[in-house]
């Protein structure tokens, strides 16, 4: 969530700044603001709304400075609002900084400053920082990377914060604890941003900042220091991935356009993983032998990765035969889990960044678990602080709810499974074989969901006015609908629960009566004569019955009012190939209700706070 973007260079920047925020839309937000080095002083411009507000607010104004910071906010302390919105300045207004993270003493400190004679604009934590380092800077005048490094250290929480001061021209100070920075210089400017793609056009050559380290960006150089202020040489990591991927590509919407890019996804996530006729996975971090020793394993993530993890319990369960819980990672840290050096904990994070699920790893670490990670982004905290990490190829999402990141997940996992499986003895190599085999088939049929949607579309026009939804399912098919049901949500803001269908008898069938959708995944299983009983109970109470099911099926036609096929699938891969079409279908809904796909309220694509 929050995006941060600087530079400092010898061209007016306003229109830089512009553009990197509009890079950084797709993590969430609710305003914008910029501040820029102006004749001597600092100009802060903020707009709650779009980005494209504040474009229109900076067009009308004649700033030429060529060294400034920008920031996207997402609301954690403090409504949204105009004062609320970064950068925020200090009280002399010669200091401005933005922040992303959660200053967790916040409220101490800001009593403090504010005894010491401070006055506060805004009602957000990051302000007390704008306090700090004017405090600190008035001790070290003409030092503005000093002065931040001191400020921090009176700090307890998590940031990822850039400054300037009007004192210092050209000169933006930044620094990193749990919150990505990155850093870079391009032909004639150094820059600063909280993600990669921000800086793309500018440069392919960058620095992330690792915790406590700082940066001092000037239009020449980029000088970096660790947290005791003593100047270090950090690793610089090329970005080879094409500008291309953060476009639209010819797709309506980036929800469309990275809901066909799985297929591909499925392919480079697998590739590679089948050597000599043996699985692969040599980033593991562990030795057949540490592998072999595991005797309990926890998933550990948030949100959409959750339900990820439902679909790895099943396998690892079903395959390697090894205790499998799924965690929330919020959760975890909080209720003392069984932990031993043979438990395997498995963090699993689209951005790597999520602050729940480090907080996780890290506890998990200190209980002697080793960690696996699952993210889909190269470098990220969650890869660095495992023993070990699988990335699942998806390359850059932008829209917020997750498609691509997902099914790379869920296939990520299902060769962790069976890894697992092969390494206990439970497979025998010819069954490994096999299975990966068929997961691989996965990317086709995905093709084949994805040619022709006329029968989805027909489902989400039926829907599209209900208040309320019910997903039910059996077996693997119940964690599916829990997908199902959360991209509902995120997209259409439309009401929705998911259920394994045998509880529907235990109080949601209360819900149903004439016209209430029931959307079930009625995939062929061990299972399907059980799910269809559930769904005619539904039936005899008037549900909109919409089921996912099997090529051939004709039976379902009799208690579904619309049946969208997927091909036949071995019932373990059913995931990859039942969740495309619910994907589709929450899409089309959230379209004829009018909603953003791409930039739904409330939510952010990165979650770095708690």
């Amino acid at each position: 969530m929050c995006g941060i973007v600087g530079c400092t260079g010898s061209m007016p920047v306003k229109k830089v700044l512009v553009e990197g925020l509009k890079r950084l839309e797709y993590r969430g937000y609710d305003s914008a603001g910029v501040a820029i080095q102006q004749d001597g002083a600092l100009e802060v411009v903020h707009r709650v709304g779009k980005v494209a507000g504040l474009e229109s607010e900076l067009a009308c104004r004649d700033l030429r400075g060529t060294c400034g910071i920008g920031h996207t906010r997402w609301a954690t302390h403090g409504r949204p609002s105009t004062v609320n919105a970064h950068p925020h300045a200090s009280c002399d207004g010669r200091i401005a900084v933005v922040h992303n993270g959660i200053i967790e003493n916040f409220a101490e400190l800001r009593e403090q400053l504010q005894a010491r004679g401070h006055v506060f604009a805004s009602e957000t934590d990051t302000e007390v920082l704008a306090h700090l380092l004017e405090e600190a800077y008035a001790e070290c005048p003409g030092d503005l990377l000093t002065a931040l490094r001191r400020a921090l250290q009176h700090v307890i929480g998590a940031y990822g914060v850039a400054a300037v001061c009007a004192d210092e021209p050209g000169v933006i100070a930044c620094a990193r604890k749990d919150s990505p920075i990155v850093v870079g210089r391009g032909k004639d400017a150094s820059y600063v941003a909280s993600d990669i793609i921000a800086l793309i056009d500018a440069t392919r050559d960058v620095v992330v900042l690792e915790d406590g380290q700082l940066a001092r960006l000037t239009p020449e150089s980029i000088t970096y220091f660790d947290e005791r202020g003593r100047e270090i040489e950090p690793e610089i990591t090329h970005v080879d991935w094409d500008v291309d991927l953060a476009e639209k590509g010819g797709y309506p919407d980036f929800m469309l356009k990275e809901i066909h890019e799985q297929p591909r996804v499925v392919r480079d996530t697998l590739a590679g993983r089948m050597v000599g006729g043996e699985l692969s996975i040599d980033e593991l971090g562990l030795s057949y032998e540490e592998l072999n020793l595991i005797d309990r394993v926890y998933v550990i993530a948030c949100g959409t990765s959750y339900h990820a993890g439902l679909i790895a319990k099943n396998l690892i369960e079903r395959w390697a035969r090894i205790p499998t819980e799924v965690e929330v990672a919020s959760e975890f840290r909080y209720r003392n889990p069984i932990i031993t050096p043979s438990t395997l904990v498995v963090a699993v994070s689209q951005s790597g960044e999520t602050a729940d699920t480090l907080a996780a790893i890290r506890d998990a670490r200190i209980r002697g678990a080793k960690v696996f990670g699952i993210t889909n982004v190269v470098g990220s905290p969650v890869a660095r602080e495992s023993d070990g990490v699988i990335y699942t190829k998806a390359n850059k999402e932008i829209a917020v709810a997750s498609t691509k990141s997902f099914l790379g997940q869920v296939v990520s996992l299902t060769l962790l499974a069976l890894l697992l499986a092969q390494t206990k003895g439970r497979l025998t190599t010819a069954q490994v074989r096999l299975l990966f085999r068929e997961l691989g088939d996965t990317a086709e049929q995905i093709e084949r969901i994805l040619h022709d949607t006329e029968a989805i579309d027909e489902a989400a026009y039926a829907c599209k006015d209900a208040a309320s939804a019910l997903f039910v399912g059996r077996g693997i098919g119940s964690a599916i609908c829990y997908e199902g049901a959360l991209k509902l949500k995120e997209i259409s803001y439309l009401h929705a629960e998911a259920y394994a269908a045998g509880e529907m008898k235990h109080g949601p069938i209360a819900l149903i009566d004439d016209g209430f959708p029931v959307i079930a995944v009625a995939t062929e299983s061990p299972v399907y004569d059980k799910l269809v009983s559930n769904l005619k109970e539904c039936e005899a109470r008037g549900a909109l019955i919409v089921a996912i099911a099997t090529e051939g099926d004709e039976e379902i036609k009799k208690i579904a009012r619309h049946v969208i096929y997927v091909p036949k699938v071995r019932d373990c891969f059913t995931p990859i190939t039942a969740s495309v079409p619910l994907q589709l279908f929450a899409r089309a809904i959230a379209l004829l209700r009018g909603c953003d796909v791409d930039q739904p309220r409330n939510l952010a694509k990165s979650v770095t706070v708690e």
